[in-house]
């Protein structure tokens, strides 16, 4: 695919975040308004779009999906782990620091720009299914383990303290990933589809009226972020930013490799992490008080570097 194509294909999806970025730059929006945004993208529009992606989906296709799911637990959940360990023995950071820095270099933002551009690439219809993976393994698996990880290291640094037992804050770690939508929606319509029950066309329909909405208004969201956000140019921040973009597609090509993917689910899976870090993963490190400026700062210049890691990336494998 020639550099010209590429750039046609990213060209509107760009124009729609930078659109959003002057909403939030010139304060039509705020960190409170920005919220609704991404709340309407990730509890109802994104999960409406799954669900009939994946309920229009056969179960062989499924079976035959295995291959994705243990690469993408490995470039993710794995590049995680690999990463905590780097960062607390060899860095000497404090074991929720270190936590807070490997989410957010290991977390994408998927649910923003999945669709509109791997649906601009492969299709709509193509993508639901990979997407969905994606939101299983980070909403269910890869935060929950960095809630953990973080309150141990909170238990640790404040042992005078009381709090509740690493058993009650696990379960409910895992308990609260599950509810989320971009977890348990695709999490429902897989197992509709192995166990054989119909969905009505018309509810598939009226799923989509909203679904439909996904692409454009999850753009906007992220520029709107972006612009609202403040940037600290940190070593850390940049750092960071450059695991997220540049380092873990690299890795996420290796374990592919390794797997035996097809070129297709390849290229899927390596853009699926190179997409900039994730808002909620920096949401997550306000919450611990840990790393708080340097993750939002990074989830903003991972956002800016994309925009030449994107098109590198796509030109490369297409």
């Amino acid at each position: 695919m020639g550099i010209e194509h590429i750039l046609v294909i990213l060209a509107p999806i760009f124009f729609v975040i930078a659109l959003g970025y002057l909403a939030g730059y010139f304060k039509k929006y705020n960190m409170e308004t920005s919220k609704g945004l991404n709340t309407f993208v990730t509890k109802f529009a994104l999960p409406a779009h799954l669900f009939v992606g994946v309920v229009t989906t056969s179960k062989q296709q499924f079976i035959e999906k295995w291959p994705f799911v243990v690469t993408m637990f490995l470039g993710i959940v794995g590049f995680y782990i690999i990463l905590l360990i780097v960062s607390r023995y060899a860095f000497k950071m404090d074991l929720t620091g270190a936590s807070m820095i490997s989410l957010n270099s290991a977390q994408p933002t998927f649910a923003f720009m999945g669709i509109p551009v791997l649906g601009s690439l492969f299709g709509a219809d193509a993508v639901a299914i990979p997407i969905a993976i994606t939101g299983i393994v980070v909403n269910a698996l890869l935060d929950p383990l960095s809630i953990i990880f973080g309150t141990i290291g909170q238990r640790g640094d404040n042992k005078d303290e009381k709090s509740e037992s690493l058993w009650k804050v696990t379960i409910k770690s895992v308990l609260h990933g599950l509810s989320e939508p971009l977890a348990c929606v695709p999490l429902i319509g897989i197992v509709i589809v192995l166990i054989g029950i119909p969905i009505p066309e018309l509810f598939n329909d009226m799923l989509n009226q909203i679904g439909t909405t996904t692409s454009g208004v999850a753009l906007f969201a992220v520029g709107v972020t972006i612009g609202v956000r403040k940037i600290s140019f940190s070593v850390v921040s940049f750092a960071i930013a450059l695991l997220k973009v540049a380092v873990q597609p690299l890795v996420m090509l290796g374990i592919a490799t390794m797997i035996g993917l097809s070129a297709d689910d390849t290229v899927k899976a390596m853009l699926l992490v190179a997409f900039p870090g994730s808002a909620v993963a920096a949401l997550i490190a306000t919450r611990f008080e840990k790393r708080e400026a340097e993750t939002a700062s990074a989830f903003v210049i991972s956002a800016i570097l994309s925009l030449i890691t994107l098109p590198i990336l796509i030109t490369w494998l297409m």
